[in-house]
């Protein structure tokens, strides 16, 4: 994000000091994280200490240091998924994408992450990825679904041109054999 950017955004909030976690969001939604460089220039320019920055993008969860992929990946290892295979997910995952859980594949298309609870136990195993939720998950699923994201990242970039709108009203099929849940549907365990 070069400096241009980054003035933008800060001009977007009138360069208001009590607006820096919205700025901080709207810097991340552009890199995907907070490049340590840029964080100086906002410090620089809203006249915060670095070391304020760096406790509020460590504080939240929702912020990355690192550089985190296009496409991240949640896999439930709380108690329910665990006793129905989460920990195989992870393993497959870890092997097929070359990363360990918390990390970033090489060419940024996806990040792994391991989380305790994503509240839809019923559906066990569970991977979300980009906010999307695939129940009933087994290691011999995640290849379509790793194949529908990496599909997904080339198609963007093919039609960059077209309109946003176009690109939002493409329905996305679900993967074979897992059940899809919207955001915000609530499924009750057994």
């Amino acid at each position: 994000m070069n400096n241009k950017e980054v003035n933008a955004i800060l001009n977007k909030y009138k360069r208001d000091q009590s607006s820096i976690i919205a700025i901080l969001q709207d810097i991340q939604e552009g890199e995907r994280y907070l490049p340590r460089d840029v964080l100086e220039y906002v410090a620089q320019k809203l006249d915060i200490s670095l070391s304020k920055i760096y406790y509020l993008s460590t504080f939240y969860q929702a912020f990355s240091l690192e550089p985190r992929g296009k496409h991240i990946i949640n896999v439930c290892v709380g108690t329910a998924c665990h006793v129905r295979g989460a920990a195989k997910l992870v393993d497959r995952l870890e092997g097929d994408l070359k990363i360990s859980a918390g990390g970033t594949t090489a060419d940024r298309t996806f990040s792994l992450e391991s989380v305790n609870c994503l509240g839809a136990c019923a559906l066990g195993p569970v991977v979300v990825v980009d906010g999307e939720y695939f129940g009933q998950m087994g290691p011999e699923k995640i290849d379509d679904l790793l194949q529908k994201y990496q599909k997904k990242s080339r198609k963007k970039v093919k039609v960059s041109a077209k309109s946003t709108r176009t690109r939002q009203s493409k329905k996305v099929s679900a993967v074979k054999g897992t059940k899809k849940v919207k955001k915000g549907t609530k499924k009750r365990g057994r």
